[in-house]
């Protein structure tokens, strides 16, 4: 048995703003608006920045349609996209939560958006309306790893007219539904774990996509309370506690120094790794914790396209958890976890292991082409596909098994 002890906690640093790549971004904020003292729950009263008016069809949620286009259109990570573009998603299901009908229809919008082939992008257009009402048995979970994607993909194909209008109305009405018993928002509050961590990306897409000001700064408050930031969200309910530090505050990323009977706990997620039992060593190597680094990693992204230095909070939280799951867990990202790596390598200019083709998330995938390093991704096969080639030519494709066309 572990005797308790007083904890070996180092506090993480407040960090330097720093410019970055969100610095390109900021025309997306089109200014301050004041919405006064935003009061966060029970407990939690610490008040939110002064919201930002967005404007989310200019630069894009994810990546821009003009970022896209400068992407080769050669190499694995191009040629796994177009094979996931060509795969079935004609019942797409918000209530399945691995289904994967979300990122082949992203592979769709990314393919349009390279590619400018119209029939790519009313496939995106049709399953944007073909989910509408396949939430209704959902559980939270399945709609927060499968709902960000949709948003996506209709973002990057510019989804308008009639189409966004409903959209639109159907995304708010999703936002304040509850999913057996908790909203996206009180998912997201709530739930240290993986359920909170897609819950979050799901709710930023969609405060961005509809432009919703207040509801993007209260998410991204939660956000930066995850990562262990002081004057983030604390309202956070955490189960078994044999992973966080032997005393004292919870947490959902552990602090820099945290120890347990003397072995490194920094950077750990202790509200996912409780999920392998209590604590012993080695750390058992536990799939949950990549689970709710795809959240959270998404949640990165998209706060920083917004202009929010969530990469830096909480002493740079995202990247301690991946160190020490390389260098105490022994534990590399491995299928569909293997997209998350390339996010990471860019944001903080690592060289964590980062297969190229690297397979699609719950929610989100194809970052060995969007999100890759410079180089990084263009090993493996130099074949070009023929952009000349119709997309309705894929359909055709997808009963023969025959690729897109190639020189």
């Amino acid at each position: 048995m572990i005797a308790r002890r007083s904890p070996s906690v180092v506090m993480p640093r407040r960090p330097k703003r720093r410019a970055g790549p969100a610095a390109n971004l900021r025309g997306r904020l089109l200014g301050l608006a004041l919405v006064g003292g935003l009061l966060l729950g029970s407990g939690c009263q610490a008040e939110a920045p002064a919201s930002r008016r967005i404007d989310a069809s200019r630069t894009g949620l994810w990546i821009s349609r003009e970022e896209v286009r400068r992407l080769p259109m050669s190499g694995a990570a191009w040629e796994a996209l177009v094979a996931q573009a060509r795969l079935p998603a004609d019942r797409p299901d918000l209530a399945n939560q691995d289904d994967p009908s979300n990122v082949r229809v992203l592979a769709r919008a990314l393919y349009f958006a390279r590619t400018g082939d119209s029939a790519a992008a009313r496939e995106v257009e049709q399953a944007c309306e073909q989910i509408q009402g396949t939430e209704t048995r959902a559980s939270a979970l399945a709609v927060s790893r499968e709902l960000m994607t949709y948003v996506i993909a209709a973002d990057l194909i510019g989804l308008d007219g009639a189409a966004r209008a409903r959209f639109e109305h159907w995304l708010r009405s999703v936002s304040g539904r509850s999913f057996r018993g908790r909203t996206l928002a009180e998912t997201h509050e709530q739930r240290p774990n993986n359920w909170g961590t897609h819950a979050g990306a799901t709710r930023i897409a969609i405060a961005a996509y509809l432009g919703d000001a207040a509801e993007l700064e209260r998410a991204a408050h939660v956000f930066r309370g995850w990562t262990g930031e002081r004057d983030g969200w604390q309202g956070f309910r955490f189960g078994a506690d044999d992973w966080q530090p032997e005393a004292g505050r919870r947490f959902a990323v552990n602090p820099r120094g945290t120890l347990r009977a003397g072995h490194d706990l920094g950077g750990v997620l202790p509200d996912d790794q409780r999920r392998s039992g209590p604590f012993r060593w080695p750390p058992p190597k536990e799939n949950y914790v990549y689970e709710a680094l795809q959240g959270a990693v998404a949640q990165a992204v998209l706060l920083e396209r917004l202009g929010f230095d969530a990469w830096s909070w909480g002493d740079r939280a995202l990247l301690r958890a991946f160190e020490w799951l390389h260098r105490e867990a022994d534990y590399p990202a491995t299928g569909d976890d293997t997209w998350l790596p390339h996010v990471i390598n860019r944001a903080y200019g690592t060289t964590f292991p980062a297969s190229v083709p690297a397979r699609p998330g719950k929610a989100i995938g194809f970052s060995d082409w969007t999100h890759a390093r410079a180089a990084a991704s263009r090993n493996g096969s130099a074949r070009d596909i023929d952009a000349s080639l119709p997309f309705s030519a894929s359909l055709r494709s997808r009963r023969t098994g025959a690729a897109f066309g190639r020189s």
